[in-house]
């Protein structure tokens, strides 16, 4: 599969887990953090929808190209991911959405802490990747 139609079919998918995941946020131990996780697979989904389409304006070689695809695909299911289960435990550490009292388990936090700030580091890095791939683009005229 070509990185566009990658891109494509991740983020139909994690725009899918959106609306489902938006129907669930009642029985969520911290309904306002499931909500930030139903927005979350809808916002990161259309961002990958975004990218796929626009692909074609990336100027990058293989590698760079595999890097923007991963970094962006961590972190945007890895976004979604950390604040679904963020809602469902109801974790308190690194989530600052207000609600019920924290009442996690610490491998629970740590789990969720992890997930916050990896998927962070993937999607500034891969970003910047993807802006510089923009930034070389030479139409032809």
């Amino acid at each position: 599969m070509n990185l566009q139609k990658a891109f494509l079919v991740l983020g139909t998918a994690l725009f899918l887990a959106g609306l489902l995941t938006g129907l669930s946020t009642g029985l969520m131990a911290n309904p306002r953090m499931g909500l930030s996780a139903h927005m979350q697979g809808l916002t990161n989904g259309m961002f990958l929808l975004v990218v796929g389409a626009s692909w074609r304006f990336v100027s990058s070689g293989p590698m760079m190209s595999k890097a923007i695809f991963w970094l962006l695909a961590y972190g945007t299911v890895v976004n979604w991911l950390s604040t679904t289960l963020a809602a469902t435990w109801n974790t308190g550490e690194l989530t600052p959405i207000h609600g019920p009292q924290p009442s996690a388990a610490p491998w629970q936090e740590m789990m969720v802490s992890f997930g916050l700030v990896s998927l962070t580091l993937a999607m500034i890095l891969g970003t910047v990747l993807l802006l510089l791939g923009y930034l070389r683009f030479k139409p032809a005229i």
